[in-house]
């Protein structure tokens, strides 16, 4: 572990990496500092920091990058509590250790849906949400259809050490992904009356592509059921629509998000609402 820094107030002259404790465990943490507008990026279920890199590379060094591992992902340690309530307190006390206000949130997947239902919850503290390929308010909520993702996760338990070591499952048990992920799912399902009020703006960027494993054009049609909110609630927008798959996406149009989130940054500036 480096710690280029120390204190918080200190936080906007170089990058700091280090750990952050919150509850039983501590939260691997990179910010580059700087004064622009600090960018909070939220990973996918069972990835880490390391899938930013280009988007951050992108976007270059006018924002304040704050990126880091989820528990038992990465560098971060094990926990007793890996739920989705426990990854809300994360994004606190990622915020309130190296002393932002208010940021904008950049999610992907399980790392979109984060960011949503935290800036509905702090509305005051988000400058905005740019979620990749989510979150989609559709979700697997019956017996049968957790037995089937139980059943992806039996067949890939072989899989998972060198999952673990490409960033693309975590340092717990083939059980508790399961759980992780059918929670996800009914919180994806019970999302619509959340995307109908959310009162900060969010910006999808839309993959085209089915994911490996998909099958009958499954997420296309999850992306459909966006539709009729982004009637509903002007505050949702699709940003860019790109032509790589929900896995690939931040490997493959990584400027498309940067993009994104760009002009998100901007409008809200312009606005007058900066972070800090």
């Amino acid at each position: 572990m480096s710690n280029h820094h120390t204190n918080p107030t200190d936080a906007t002259s170089s990058t700091w990496t280090g750990m952050v404790p919150v509850d039983d465990t501590a939260l691997a943490v990179t910010d580059t500092g700087g004064t622009g507008v600090p960018v909070v990026y939220l990973n996918g279920s069972y990835a880490s920091q390391r899938h930013w890199k280009r988007v951050i590379a992108d976007l270059g060094s006018g924002y304040r990058h704050i990126s880091f591992d989820e528990r038992a992902r990465g560098g971060s340690g094990q926990s007793a509590d890996y739920s989705f309530e426990a990854c809300l307190r994360d994004i606190d006390a990622i915020l309130a250790a190296r002393g932002v206000d208010r940021a904008l949130l950049v999610g992907w997947s399980y790392g979109a849906l984060l960011g949503v239902h935290w800036a509905n919850r702090h509305p005051e503290r988000t400058l905005g949400v740019v979620g990749v390929d989510g979150p989609y308010p559709v979700g697997w909520t019956t017996d049968a259809e957790h037995e089937e993702i139980r059943k992806v996760f039996r067949r890939m338990r072989l899989m998972l050490p060198l999952a673990r070591r490409l960033g693309m499952a975590a340092r717990f048990s083939g059980e508790q992904h399961v759980e992780v992920a059918i929670e996800a799912h009914l919180l994806h399902a019970a999302l619509t009356p959340i995307l109908e009020t959310v009162p900060v703006p969010v910006r999808y960027v839309v993959a085209s592509g089915e994911a490996v494993g998909s099958r009958d054009d499954l997420q296309e049609q999850m992306r459909k059921t966006l539709e009729p909110l982004l009637i509903r609630n002007p505050n949702l927008k699709v940003g860019a629509k790109v032509a790589s798959n929900h896995g690939s996406i931040l490997r493959k149009d990584s400027p498309a998000v940067a993009t994104v989130v760009r002009e998100l940054a901007a409008t809200e500036s312009a606005q007058g609402r900066p972070g800090r």
